[in-house]
C-alpha cells in the first residue's frame, strides 16, 4: 500500500491559501518521472547559457567565482562549481549510499535469490563499456577515462521507464533500479581505487577513527541522527584532506546509520492504540488540542512511536531524497552540462575518448546487460522477472547506457584537462540521448510477456 491509499486527518478540510498555491508542485514532485524531468531541464537550460552570448557568465560563475568558508582559523576556498561537485554531491552520494544499505538490508539485494540477476547485469554492463572504451582508447593518456562509460543515471534511466506506462510492468522498473544502485556501488568503488590521486595517511587515519566511532554509535543504538550528521561533516573534511574524493565521505557515513528500528510492529500497534484511546477518551466537543493536556501528550507519544518504529536509514533517506532529486542533481546538472557547441565541437565527434565514451554507453551497457542476464539465466544462476521478455531486457540494458549524472561526476575526475572534459561530456550527452531514444523504442514496441506466449504456434 502506498502512502496516497492512506487516510490523511486533514483530507476533507479546505485548503488553506498555502496549500492551494502548493498543490500543483507536490502533483508534480509525486511523479515517479519528475527528477528526471527537472534534470532534463536543467541540461538543457546549461546547454543554452553556454552556448549563448551569456556564455562568458557561465563559465564566470561556475569556474572563476570563488567561495570561502573560514572557521577556527581554517579556510576553504573552492569555485562554486567545486563546491557542488564536492560537498552538495557529497549529500548526493549519502543518499545513495541509504539506498544501497537498504537494498541489502530489506530492498531487492536482500537475498541471493533475488538479488542474482541485477547484480550480474550491473556487472557486466560496467566491464564492457570500460572494455569497449580502453580498447578505443588503448595506448593514450586518455584511457584515464575508462570508467566514464561505466555508470548509469537513475533518475533519467527511471524517469524515462516511467514514461513509458504501461509498456513497462512494474517488475521491470524494479529490476532497472536494482541495476543502477549496484552500478551506482560500482561507480563508488571505481572513484576510491582508481581516481585517488595521492594520499595524506595522517588524515586517512582520523577518517578511519571517525568512521570506526560512528560504526560504535550504531552498535550501541544511538537513534538520534545529528551524531551522524555532524560526523559525516567532520568525515567529510577529513576525507577531502586525506587525497580520497569528498564524496566517499557521504557513502561511509551511510553505511553507519542503523537500519533497524527501536520497537517492532506489535509494541507500536499496542502503544498507539493505548494513546488513540487516552486521546478519545479526553475529546469533549468544543474542545481542541491546544486546550488539553492530556491530548497533546497523547499526539505526542503517537509521534515519539512514528518516530521509534520507522528505522533512522528510512527516515533520513525519506527527508534527503527529495533534496537530491530536486535540487543537488539538478544544481550538478546546471554547473556541468554547460557544453559549449561552437567550433571545437566538431574536433570532439572524432576524439578517441568521444567515441570511446559513446560506443560504451550506447553499445557496451546494452551488450554487456543483456549476454550477462542471458548467461545466468542459461546457468540457472538467476530467472527472468516476471512479466519481462528478452526484447524488454534489452530495452532496459539500452536505458541503462542513459549514464548522464555518474558519468559526468568521473569525467571530472579523469580529465582535468578542459579539451578531454569537453570530449567526455560530448560523448556522454549523445550516449544518453540516443540509449534513452533506442530504449524507449524497443520498450514501446515490445508486446507483453502474455501476449508473446499467445502469439507463439500452438505445437503439432
Amino acid at each position: 500500500m502506498t502512502t496516497d491509499a492512506i487516510p490523511h486527518a486533514a483530507a476533507d478540510l479546505p485548503p488553506v491559501p498555502a496549500e492551494k498555491l502548493a498543490r500543483p508542485f507536490k502533483r508534480f514532485m509525486a511523479l515517479s518521472s519528475a527528477g528526471g524531468l527537472v534534470l532534463l531541464a536543467c541540461t538543457l537550460v546549461a546547454l543554452v547559457w553556454a552556448n549563448s552570448g551569456f556564455a562568458e557568465s557561465y563559465h564566470h560563475i561556475f569556474h572563476e567565482l570563488h567561495l570561502d568558508i573560514s572557521f577556527a582559523g581554517f579556510t576553504i576556498s573552492h569555485s562554486l562549481a567545486h563546491w557542488i561537485n564536492d560537498a552538495l554531491m557529497a549529500v548526493f552520494f549519502l543518499v545513495v549510499g541509504l539506498e544501497i544499505k537498504r537494498e541489502l538490508v530489506v530492498g531487492e539485494l536482500s537475498s541471493p535469490r533475488k538479488a542474482a540477476l541485477p547484480i550480474v547485469a550491473a556487472i557486466g554492463g560496467m566491464v564492457v563499456p570500460a572494455f569497449i572504451f580502453a580498447i578505443m582508447n588503448s595506448g593514450q593518456p586518455s584511457i584515464r577515462g575508462w570508467g566514464v562509460p561505466m555508470a548509469t543515471d537513475i533518475a533519467f534511466a527511471l524517469g524515462v521507464l516511467c514514461l513509458l506506462g504501461k509498456r513497462a510492468p512494474l517488475s521491470l522498473k524494479v529490476f532497472l533500479v536494482s541495476l543502477a544502485i549496484v552500478d551506482d556501488l560500482g561507480a563508488l568503488v571505481v572513484i576510491a581505487a582508481f581516481y585517488t590521486e595521492q594520499l595524506n595517511l595522517y588524515s586517512l587515519t582520523d577518517a578511519t577513527l571517525l568512521v570506526c566511532a560512528l560504526a560504535l554509535l550504531n552498535v550501541l543504538k544511538v537513534r538520534n541522527l545529528i551524531p551522524y550528521l555532524v560526523g559525516g561533516v567532520c568525515l567529510w573534511l577529513l576525507v577531502m584532506e586525506s587525497g580520497i574524493h569528498a564524496t566517499i565521505a557521504g557513502v561511509l557515513t551511510a553505511c553507519c546509520i542503523p537500519a533497524t528500528a527501536r520497537v517492532d510492529s506489535i509494541r507500536f500497534l499496542e502503544s498507539s492504540k493505548n494513546a488513540l484511546s487516552i486521546f478519545e477518551r479526553d475529546a469533549e466537543p468544543g474542545r481542541c488540542v491546544r486546550t488539553s493536556d492530556t491530548q497533546r501528550s497523547a499526539v505526542v507519544t503517537l509521534e515519539r512511536n512514528a518516530e521509534h518504529v520507522l528505522p533512522p536509514l528510512h527516515r533520513l533517506e525519506h527527508a534527503l531524497h527529495p533534496w537530491a532529486a530536486f535540487l543537488i542533481i539538478p544544481v550538478f546538472a546546471l554547473a556541468n552540462a554547460g557544453l559549449h557547441l561552437g567550433h571545437g565541437a566538431a574536433d570532439h565527434l572524432s576524439s578517441d575518448i568521444t567515441l570511446g565514451v559513446l560506443a560504451g554507453l550506447m553499445f557496451g551497457k546494452p551488450i554487456g546487460v543483456f549476454l550477462a542476464c542471458y548467461l545466468a539465466c542459461k546457468l540457472r544462476i538467476a530467472a527472468l522477472p516476471a512479466g519481462v521478455t528478452w526484447r524488454q531486457l534489452l530495452g532496459v540494458g539500452f536505458l541503462a547506457g542513459i549514464g548522464f549524472t555518474m558519468a559526468l561526476f568521473i569525467a571530472n575526475l579523469a580529465y582535468p584537462n578542459p579539451a578531454d572534459l569537453e570530449a567526455a561530456k560530448m560523448g556522454v550527452m549523445l550516449a544518453s540521448l540516443a540509449s534513452a531514444v533506442l530504449g524507449s523504442a524497443l520498450l514501446l514496441t515490445s508486446p507483453s510477456r502474455a501476449q508473446a506466449t499467445n502469439t507463439e504456434p500452438a505445437p503439432a
